[in-house]
């Protein structure tokens, strides 16, 4: 098949490389702002260069992925689903939650397929954990912990534009909670501390936050988030049920040291980039899209998905700034 890529920033370019690779990819067609990026990219991994995404689109593609900036997601969403063409865009839906409602809204009823990019469904570990859940193997859950530390802060251009940490970096713990577990987020509280660089907190965010999700079924789950992980970049999670309990992330690339007598796990280099830690999981969320492309299978994460993800990202940033508990449906639009 003919794949499109419309962006071909880090994680475009990334994204054009796994597609390279794939056998059920054929060839690609490539756009970006800056001419130079995309040229560059067909250069190392093959396709042809468009001057636009109209170009894109009308290039006889079978699916598009979108890895532009945020502002552009809505547009070029909608614009691939005018012209039938299956949607791969990396998350968020759009930069606010109402645009988000606008395109799902728009795209109902159009009969195109679309995927959201949260790799973690795509995890080998997050995967075992989604299934040891739902054989029953955990008895009822009790608590969930998720961990995303990233090992140095983004740049202040980032954190201008990123809505804040729960919005860019803590939704993938929340989407994550939502995929494993299967229930939803009912009510939230969040804090949040700066202790590294400034220009975070003059953005109005904070550089390291905790949460507190009550679930549905009255599961707690324990969030912990931050901009500052020295020895590299953590992703975990603990489920635990009532018979059993589980762990995803606990490996010896775990950029944790011990300080147990004798104990010398974990032996391996820690993980220092979410390319180094999802690599595979990446290449299997394309894979799946080629999957959605060909009609084999439906979308593995919805807009729908990814909104509910957004829901509990704007009510933790209303907690930590009211200093409050907050239920998903204080923020929910319809």
């Amino acid at each position: 098949m003919r794949i499109g890529i419309l962006g071909l920033g880090r994680i475009g370019a990334f994204h054009a490389e796994t597609l390279s690779g794939l056998d059920a990819v054929e060839s690609l067609v490539l756009a970006d702002p800056f001419a130079d990026a995309a040229k560059t990219a067909a250069e190392r991994f093959g396709g042809e260069v468009a001057d636009s995404p109209e170009a894109v689109l009308a290039a006889g593609i079978d699916g598009v992925v979108i890895a532009a900036a945020t502002d552009a997601h809505p547009g070029l969403i909608l614009a691939a689903v005018e012209a039938g063409i299956p949607v791969f865009c990396e998350k968020p839906v759009a930069k606010t939650m109402t645009e988000g409602v606008e395109v799902l809204k728009a795209v109902q009823g159009k009969g195109v397929p679309i995927q959201i990019g949260y790799n973690r469904r795509f995890d080998t570990g997050f995967v075992a954990a989604r299934t040891a859940v739902q054989a029953g193997e955990l008895g009822r859950l009790h608590t969930v912990r998720s961990t995303t530390l990233d090992p140095a802060p983004p740049p202040a251009a980032y954190i201008a534009a990123s809505g804040g940490i729960f919005r860019d970096c803590s939704v993938h713990d929340f989407d994550i909670i939502r995929w494993v577990t299967g229930r939803e987020v009912t009510e939230v509280y969040a804090v949040g501390g700066n202790r590294g660089a400034d220009y975070i907190k003059e953005a109005g965010d904070a550089d390291t936050t905790g949460a507190l999700l009550t679930l549905d079924d009255g599961t707690i789950a324990v969030i912990s988030n931050s901009r500052y992980n020295a020895r590299g970049y953590d992703v975990r999670m603990e489920i635990h049920g009532f018979q059993d309990s589980i762990a995803v992330g606990l490996e010896d690339k775990l950029p944790l040291r011990s300080v147990e007598p004798g104990v010398t796990f974990p032996a391996g280099t820690p993980h220092d980039f979410f390319m180094d830690r999802f690599t595979e999981a990446y290449r299997a969320e394309l894979t799946a899209f080629t999957e959605v492309v060909a009609g084999t299978r439906s979308s593995p994460c919805t807009i729908e998905d990814a909104l509910e993800a957004g829901w509990i990202a704007e009510a933790c940033t209303l907690s930590l700034n009211e200093h409050r508990p907050v239920t998903i449906q204080e923020v929910r639009q319809t």
